[in-house]
């Protein structure tokens, strides 16, 4: 079993699959904006990695919602899958394949793969008692039946305890079982379903996650779990919507189905998934004992490659409080962000530079003006005009003189921070990394006070300024994968003409801006985020909270 894969293997890079039952929202774009960002990097250093992505589109979530709605679940799903689809695009996150659980090839796949677990004894059949409810005349799969959690005593729904222990729950754990649809208590009755042998992978998860890369806190949290107990999975379900079970009317649970997809959506998947490559999965936290434990049995007994390294960030909070769709403690990207005018750079930036990547992230608005007009205002966005405005006024173009000893020096030292950072999966010491560089460029810029030598020494004063815009270039390129639309508005001030996207950072980090090279006009990078803006998206927040508090007295 080998994690470190030789250097020039495939790379592949993944994100947790967004679940195909609702809209995007803040706390989503906790995974795929690093993940973004990351990949954007590694072209920058130029890697080649392939980045794929795509719809989670089955298990009882969707049938319920599905069902509430009237539609049926494909409609469902496909609606939701678009609007993702857009939502990224919206935000410059650029996945080379967008797939969907429901398609032909996933389904396939994971026929095959179940097949091959079953043929070499991993997957046994066992008869359970499971919930079922008289008055439906039904079992009760997951979201379908509610309850007391077996091992914390908390409210608890089929598969998982959500509000307390965050314990998975096997088929038929949960007590006190009452079906969710009409509200009826359930009652045990036995039901023959699958198992895969999870008991049987404990050495080997434990030698495999003592090698996995990634971000400390999907090993520690994984290596918990399997240190603590480690038993058998049933991963059938009683639906009939998604990939069936070979030879049976049951259908593959979605923990199953849905890391498969990672498979199908790969171009040339068996260059990757069947041989020595490099694959990198970003997840959010709460799904850590999926990927880390779940899918690497899985894969070891079908005879798959491991992944490389699970990078799982922190949780995402609402000005303090923990995020809750029902209670309103929740932020959509597009009715609340993208639809009022902001700019998708700057939930970008905030995202990735406010916080550790592993740590819990808070998402309030005047958290986000104050990064906003404190950084990207204030700093970057300073230096940027500053210099840019001086030169213009008083070169018209790039002047001739040397850069001042000092510069490449300093541009140096950020951008080995920044690739530190990277490999490191430190996203927010990534960003730090180039911000320093700015920072070293305002404060160069202030000491050495051009506009006093005007007079007397053109020459230190032109040698100053291109000194800026040397610094400003390499700016533009550290930063690009972070905000790529800005960056590039400011690589084409600089009057670049290549694609900003396709620099590499070894080629042009250090490359100097042709002396004599005509400067467009310099406008603004980035726009003060004033408190009147602050309080209208303040007040759809307070809104809707209280028509959250307002459901939930009506509903006791």
């Amino acid at each position: 079993m080998s994690v470190s894969p030789p250097a020039g293997a495939p790379l592949l890079v993944t994100c947790g699959l967004p679940y195909a039952n609702g809209p995007c929202h803040v706390g989503h774009l906790r995974t795929y904006v690093p993940g973004d960002v990351y990949v954007r990097m590694l072209r920058k250093m130029g890697e080649r990695p392939v980045f794929v992505c795509g719809s989670d589109t089955h298990g009882t979530p969707i049938l319920v919602n599905a069902e509430e709605l009237g539609v049926p679940p494909r409609e469902l799903v496909e609606r939701y899958h678009r609007h993702f689809e857009e939502t990224f695009a919206a935000l410059s996150i650029r996945f080379d394949v967008f797939g969907s659980t429901d398609s032909p090839e996933n389904h396939r796949r994971t026929a095959e793969v179940v097949e091959v677990l079953r043929e070499r004894g991993h997957i046994y059949p066992r008869t359970i008692e499971l919930a079922h409810c008289p008055k439906c005349n039904r079992f009760l799969p997951d979201r379908y039946v509610e309850g007391i959690c077996p091992h914390c005593g908390s409210p608890a729904r089929g598969d998982e305890c959500d509000l307390g222990c965050r314990r998975h729950l096997e088929p038929g754990e949960i007590k006190d079982p009452r079906c969710r649809l009409c509200g009826s208590p359930a009652r045990p009755r036995p039901q023959e379903h699958y198992f895969f042998r999870l008991s049987r992978f404990r050495d080997f998860l434990l030698d495999y996650l003592e090698k996995l890369e990634g971000t400390p806190n999907a090993r520690h949290y994984a290596r918990e779990w399997v240190q603590k107990e480690l038993r058998d999975w049933c991963i059938t379900r009683n639906l009939e919507w998604g990939v069936k079970f070979p030879g049976s009317d049951l259908v593959v649970y979605v923990w199953v189905d849905a890391p498969i997809g990672y498979i199908a959506f790969t171009p040339a998947w068996e260059s990757v998934w069947k041989k020595p490559s490099r694959i990198v999965h970003f997840i959010g936290g709460d799904i850590v004992y999926h990927h880390c434990i779940f899918w690497p049995a899985l894969l070891q007994g079908a005879g798959y490659t491991l992944p490389r390294a699970v990078v799982a960030s922190g949780m995402l909070t609402i000005e303090g409080n923990k995020f809750s769709k029902s209670r309103g403690y929740v932020v959509w990207v597009k009715d609340d962000y993208l639809d009022r005018g902001l700019h998708p750079d700057l939930l970008r930036y905030y995202l990735t530079a406010t916080t550790s990547h592993t740590r819990e992230l808070d998402f309030s608005w005047r958290l986000f003006q104050e990064k906003v007009n404190n950084e990207l205002v204030a700093i970057l966005g300073n230096f940027a005009h500053r210099t840019l405005s001086f030169t213009q006024r008083n070169f018209g173009r790039v002047p001739g003189e040397p850069v001042e000893p000092g510069v490449a020096e300093k541009m140096e030292q950020a951008r080995g921070e920044v690739l530190q950072a990277v490999r490191d999966y430190e996203f927010k010491k990534m960003v730090d990394g180039a911000i320093s560089l700015a920072v070293h460029g305002n404060g160069y810029f202030q000491a050495r006070e051009p506009w006093k030598l005007l007079g007397e020494d053109r020459a230190t004063v032109g040698s100053i300024s291109r000194g800026c815009l040397q610094m400003l270039r390499g700016l533009s390129l550290l930063l690009e994968p972070v905000m790529p639309r800005k960056m590039e508005e400011l690589w084409q001030m600089l009057g670049e003409t290549i694609p900003l996207g396709s620099a590499r950072l070894e080629a042009e980090y250090l490359r100097e801006i042709p002396a004599g090279r005509i400067l467009p006009p310099p406008r603004p990078l980035f726009e003060k985020l004033e408190d009147e803006k602050v309080l209208q998206l303040e007040a759809v927040l307070r809104r809707r909270l209280e028509e959250a508090r307002a459901r939930g007295k009506k509903e006791d």
